[in-house]
């Protein structure tokens, strides 16, 4: 029997809606097991190890290989117990989601004791390789994050968003960027980018050679870019409807007097796609349709199927942010840190974007390779919390985006097929 409390985030389970294990098929599981450990202790150093995290030759002395193995039996037996479980949807996505968590964070790689390619690598370096590793994890600590890339490597304006541009127009809520042309010759209707708020501008132009901005230049293309302000505690009350009001309305209707082009071509990324919907369904209930194209890239407007992050969304989380961040029942509005949800996002695959780099940067005491994608991945903005929450209900919890006239933002009722 497991007795789930909503891992933190719901309410305590009434005994009619624990998460069991049928007795029968526990008593299956557990007789399975028992075979496979047998045989497990029978040949512990049998079987062909395929998991790239014990593929050095360091993993394959026979002490080790035992590790290894059953360390992942346990794995595989621990994940079928938490598939038997019978609960609603939610609890057993929830429980996968956190004995996958478990098993990650306890593989023998992690730990000095269990990693024979750390211990050797101390005594390669004749220690030096643990007080670099020690170093590195007190920087961690510090910055609250653990580091996917070499930060000293890149610099915005040096070799990261290197396109030539300048801004045109800002406000409390962003800045807008107008790029110089790469062509003699130009098309007449502009090109409006709007991307994440909760990263920088930048992931469309990171480099020359992989910039969505470059690209779009060399084409014809005049480009405008919304770089968007990291808010600080002084935006706590800013609201949904500000950055689309304020936001992306503005930079459209900006973009459309600077061009003096009355339909404009746009790119929504992200969450920059759902507000950039947002605001063509509120420009167009008042008549106004300033979108000669539009295109969406990773963007979610109908939130009933959100993956794996749907293990972290429901009533009880999100009045638990209300209550902390987002001013209700008279409180002060707070801030949701860029980092919080850079470390959400970041175990949401744990073994490439955590663990590797505890082994790497702590275990063995190297520093992470320079990687541009990363360098921005790690770079978040704050979001206010009265905009972060009022995103969380009417968005990700009752979807409501997707229903003709259910949301009025900014005085108008949306309709995204308008």
């Amino acid at each position: 029997m497991v007795n789930m409390q909503g891992l933190g985030a719901g309410p305590q389970l009434a005994p009619q809606h624990m998460a069991l294990i049928p007795p029968e098929k526990l008593v299956d599981i557990e007789q399975q097991y028992a075979k496979d450990l047998t045989a497990l202790m029978m040949n512990p150093t049998g079987g062909e190890i395929r998991d790239r995290r014990f593929a050095g030759e360091a993993w394959k002395s026979p002490w080790n290989q035992a590790t290894v193995n059953f360390y992942l039996l346990n794995s595989k037996h621990l994940l079928t117990l938490a598939d038997a479980v019978e609960a609603d949807a939610k609890t057993r996505q929830r429980i996968r989601f956190t004995t996958e968590q478990m098993i990650d964070a306890m593989s023998p790689a992690n730990f000095f004791a269990t990693n024979p390619e750390a211990m050797q690598r101390i005594i390669d370096t004749k220690g030096e390789s643990l007080r670099t590793g020690i170093l590195n994890a007190l920087a961690d600590l510090g910055k609250g994050k653990v580091s996917q890339t070499d930060d000293t490597a890149f610099e915005v304006g040096k070799n990261m968003a290197t396109t030539e541009g300048a801004v045109v127009y800002q406000n409390e809520l962003f800045q807008l960027i107008q790029y110089k042309p790469l062509t003699a010759k130009v098309y007449e209707r502009p090109y409006l980018m709007i991307p994440p708020c909760i990263n920088k501008y930048y992931i469309l132009d990171l480099q020359p050679e992989n910039s969505v901005v470059r690209y779009l230049l060399e084409q014809g293309h005049i480009v405008y870019l919304v770089s968007w302000r990291n808010p600080d505690p002084s935006m706590a009350n800013t609201t949904w409807d500000d950055y689309i009001g304020k936001g992306a309305i503005k930079a459209i209707e900006t973009v459309q007097d600077i061009s003096g082009q009355k339909q404009i071509n746009i790119l929504g990324f992200c969450v920059g796609g759902t507000i950039t919907s947002t605001a063509l369904a509120v420009m167009a209930a008042q008549n106004k349709h300033p979108a000669a194209s539009l295109t969406l890239l990773t963007t979610l407007l109908d939130f009933s199927d959100t993956g794996i992050l749907d293990v972290f969304i429901d009533e009880n989380l999100v009045q638990l942010r209300e209550a902390t961040i987002g001013g209700k029942g008279g409180g002060q509005c707070g801030m949701l840190r860029g980092v919080e949800l850079a470390n959400t996002f970041s175990f949401l695959r744990p073994n490439d974007l955590v663990w590797n780099y505890v082994v790497d940067n702590y275990l063995k005491g190297n520093s992470p390779p320079p990687f541009d994608l990363l360098y921005w991945n790690g770079d978040s903005t704050n979001l206010p919390g009265a905009m972060y929450v009022w995103y969380l209900r009417h968005l990700y919890l009752q979807n409501e985006l997707k229903i003709p006239n259910r949301l009025t933002v900014c005085g108008q009722k949306v309709d995204l097929g308008k």
